[in-house]
Order: C-alpha cells, then sequence, then structure tokens
C-alpha cells in the first residue's frame, strides 16, 4: 500500500486533503469491510452526571440493534460508587437474554467485567439463562467481556488504584475465566496517545509491551483507546508501527478514537492505512471519561459510518437509522448532538 502523505497538500487543509488521498484505499486492502463496535451505551453514557432511567438505556439498545450494528458495547459491571450510570448493567444483560433485540443478524453485546467481583455478576446472569435463544426472528446475542488498562502509571493510579504490573496480575484470571467460560474477551489499553496526567509523552513501546501481555492472558482483541483525543497522525502511525514491531497482528487490534481535539478521522485514516479494520464510535458523539478532565465524546458513529462509504468501505449499517437513533438519545438526555453529520442529514431533511 501507498504511503499516506500526511503534509498538506498545497492549498489544503489536512481535513479536506487525506480523503483525497485514500480514493483508492479500498482497493488496496485486502478487504473493503470495516467493523465498528458501538460504544454509546456504555462509554458513552457512564460520564453522564443526571442518572438515566435503565428504560431508557435498553430502549437505546434496542434501537442500535435495529440499525445492522453488529457490535455493541451495553454495560459496565463496575461498581456503582465510582460510576454510578452503570449500576443497572445487570439488568440490561438480563433483558437482552430475556429479550433479545430485533436484529437483521446477531449481535455480539459487550459488558465491562474489571475485575474478579464483577466477572462473577456477569457469570450468574449468564448462568441463569443457559437457553437464551432468540424470539420469532430475532437471532440469539452472545455476550462477550472486556477489561480496561491504561498505557501509563498515572492513570491507572486514578482509574485503578494501583500500578500497571498490579493491573495486569487482576486481569489474568478474570480473562481466563472469561475464556473458561467460552467467552470471547476484549482488552482495552487508555491514553495509549496522551495522557491528562503525563501529557503527550506516552511511550508506544510500553503500549505494545501490554498489548502482548494481554494477548498471552488469552485476550481475543486489543483495543487501543485514545481517551483524551490528543493523538496526531504521525503519532497514530507511530504507535500502531510498535504495535507491528512487537508481533501483533492488525485483525487483533481495533482503535478507540475521542474527538478532543477534531482528529478522529484523521487518526482513523492513518489506521486503516496501517491494515486496522476494527474501530469504535457512539451514537451521537456521545462520551467522556470521568478519569481524564477535558475528554470529550468519542467519535461519532454517524460521523464514523459516512467517512467509511466515502472511501468506498462496507459498514453494514443504515446511515439515516444511525442518524436518527443519535438524534433521539441526544435529545432524551439533554446533550448537544455532536456528530457534523448526523446534523448536516437532520439539516437536508
Amino acid at each position: 500500500m501507498s504511503r499516506l502523505l500526511l503534509r498538506p497538500i498545497s492549498g489544503c487543509s489536512l481535513r479536506t486533503a487525506i480523503p483525497r488521498q485514500l480514493r483508492a484505499l479500498s482497493s488496496a486492502t485486502k478487504s473493503n469491510k470495516v467493523r465498528i463496535v458501538e460504544v454509546g451505551p456504555r462509554d458513552g453514557l457512564q460520564n453522564e452526571k443526571t442518572v438515566i432511567p435503565v428504560t431508557t438505556k435498553i430502549e437505546l439498545v434496542e434501537k442500535l440493534a435495529k440499525t445492522g450494528l453488529r457490535d455493541i458495547e451495553a454495560g459496565s459491571f463496575v461498581s456503582p460508587k465510582w460510576v454510578p450510570q452503570m449500576a443497572a448493567s445487570n439488568e440490561i444483560l438480563e433483558y437482552i437474554l430475556k429479550y433479545p433485540p430485533q436484529a437483521r443478524d446477531p449481535i455480539a453485546y459487550a459488558f465491562l467485567a474489571p475485575n474478579s467481583k464483577g466477572l462473577e455478576n456477569a457469570l450468574s446472569i449468564l448462568r441463569s439463562h443457559p437457553q437464551a435463544e432468540g424470539e420469532g426472528e430475532c437471532p440469539k446475542p452472545t455476550v462477550e467481556l472486556s477489561v480496561f488498562a491504561a498505557a501509563t502509571e498515572s492513570f491507572t493510579q486514578k482509574n485503578l488504584n494501583c500500578s500497571i504490573a498490579e493491573s495486569l496480575k487482576r486481569f489474568e484470571p478474570v480473562i481466563k475465566a472469561g475464556k473458561d467460560e467460552g467467552l470471547r474477551v476484549r482488552a482495552y489499553i487508555s491514553v495509549v496517545l496522551g495522557c491528562p496526567f503525563e501529557g503527550y509523552d506516552v511511550d508506544p513501546k510500553k503500549v505494545a509491551e501490554i498489548a502482548c501481555d494481554l494477548m498471552e492472558m488469552g485476550a481475543d482483541e486489543i483495543a487501543l483507546g485514545d481517551t483524551t483525543g490528543m493523538g496526531t497522525a504521525p503519532r497514530t502511525s507511530e504507535l500502531l508501527k510498535a504495535m507491528k514491531a512487537a508481533g501483533m497482528r492488525s485483525e487483533d487490534v481495533a482503535m478507540h478514537f475521542h474527538d478532543t481535539y477534531g482528529q478522529a478521522l484523521v487518526n482513523t485514516a492513518v489506521s486503516l492505512e496501517n491494515g486496522i479494520m476494527s474501530f469504535d464510535s457512539s451514537v451521537g458523539g456521545l462520551g467522556g471519561c470521568p478519569y481524564s478532565p477535558g475528554a470529550t465524546g468519542n467519535v461519532s458513529t454517524e460521523d464514523m459510518v459516512y467517512f467509511m462509504e466515502t472511501l468506498g468501505m462496507t459498514t453494514g449499517i443504515n446511515l439515516d437509522a444511525v442518524v436518527d437513533v443519535g438524534e433521539w438519545i441526544t435529545k432524551e438526555i439533554g446533550k448537544s448532538n455532536a456528530s457534523s453529520v448526523g446534523k448536516a442529514i437532520l439539516g437536508r431533511r
């Protein structure tokens, strides 16, 4: 694949130049199918101060399931003391298992299980619904688990109250137990391109080392999180080169960009050029991190789907349907719609 030119073309900004340089991207990759992981119900809502009714969260999941999404992050089995917004995750999981949302294709619903207690809570619900099947035309859902590491000592201490080494020791039995139950396990690594406490100086080799440790524990996928949105095109490229040098396969890596500085789609383009085909996004651009002051929402699902379509990539997601969901949920919780594409399509209507 030809090297992506990262300097602006004369008379053009980088934002307008990137799509022009990537016109042939889909034909240069092995496949033009991109996986979009919707993180709105968990990462998108976790930082909201006003408690959102569980009925609204379930309705959000149900609406998203009808858009063609096949991966939805639905909740977190974390202590309500630290993340009150996720207190009803057990009810959400039970509902999904009892009454699978209508969907065209089977959907994988992911739940964060940051420690052994969270894991046991999730597994107890799963074990109580061993025969959960889709009703009528609703395909049977699958459930996945995820753990959450970080790339810097400062962020790990703030988020998990321990060192990176200690956090990995905690995750190992969680990952093993999840795999023993036959579940797919995703491992996030936060602040990979910038830390709110240590700045831009995040060592890509350290990120790759943590990723390899998590994969050796049995994780099926590593999601690299630009939690602060501080990532830039050159540093994204440097990080992915470090991952490749460490032996990580591109198919085992997903990218999780926040759009704090408006660089999420630029960094997505760089990731595509480096062979990454899995990306997280949040409907309506919802999101933020309670441990990352100033970090705004995830890149919106509407913007991500539109961007991929302009490159000739396939997501399987109905853009108009996602726009409708983004408009509904942002109004429902009293937030402004952060999706540029969503607002443009709504305005055109």
